[in-house]
């Protein structure tokens, strides 16, 4: 959702040395804040999305819910493991964003790899395709119709395509959204895949520690 200020009111000119206050003033801050460079938040908020309690599978052949996220923040994403452009360049961003937090706030954070792809993507190909960007990522798979159901709650769309001679599917609209849900079940931020690792963490940060924007 974008923000927009409405500009002030035209203020009176500053003498030299006002002038010259303001400048050193700002200097100070955006030094504190990063060497000049400060970072917007990068997602977007929304009115709340509440995750449905269906259980898909997960690596290891269990039921897992998205109702059992207990940790402050779990990033949920939706892809498959044939994707060959969009759902790389998310799942690498995201791994890069999470070897940058801190111990503490990783250790806060859970990431969930939903498939939208169950005909080829088993608890074993999950595993091994998860594995490449990281320890700990889970990965849930299960019927397609359960999948949509939980897609579907929080407004991702997993289309069930055409099926194709390998008993796969022709994903041709899938959503590429990452998902931030919050231990009550409920989301009200979301990013695009364009958004960087730098990005993630710094929102991830905030996120954790209080300071991420409200919907609104």
């Amino acid at each position: 959702m974008s923000v927009v200020v409405e500009p002030g009111s035209t203020r009176p000119s500053l003498t030299g040395f006002a002038r010259a206050s303001v400048l050193v003033v700002l200097a100070l801050v955006l030094t504190a804040c990063g060497g000049g460079k400060p970072t917007a938040f990068a997602g977007i908020t929304h009115a709340p999305y509440t995750a449905s309690s269906q259980a898909l599978t997960d690596t290891e052949g269990k039921a897992w819910s998205l109702t059992q996220v207990t940790k402050p923040l779990t990033l949920v994403f939706f892809g498959y493991t044939h994707c060959e452009d969009e759902c790389p360049l998310v799942m690498s961003n995201l791994s890069s964003a999470l070897v940058r937090l801190d111990k503490a706030d990783r250790e806060k954070v859970d990431l969930v790899f939903v498939t939208s792809d169950p005909a080829r993507d088993d608890g074993p190909v999950l595993r091994r395709y998860l594995d490449r960007y990281g320890e700990g990522f889970i990965g849930l798979t299960g019927k397609l119709d359960d999948i949509v159901t939980v897609a579907n709650s929080l407004a991702v769309q997993v289309d069930s395509g055409a099926k194709l001679p390998d008993g796969g599917y022709d994903l041709t609209a899938h959503s590429t959204t990452i998902t931030a849900l919050a231990p009550d079940h409920t989301s009200t931020i979301l990013w695009d895949m364009n958004t960087k690792a730098g990005e993630f963490a710094a929102d991830i940060t905030a996120i954790l520690h209080g300071k991420a924007p409200s919907e609104s």
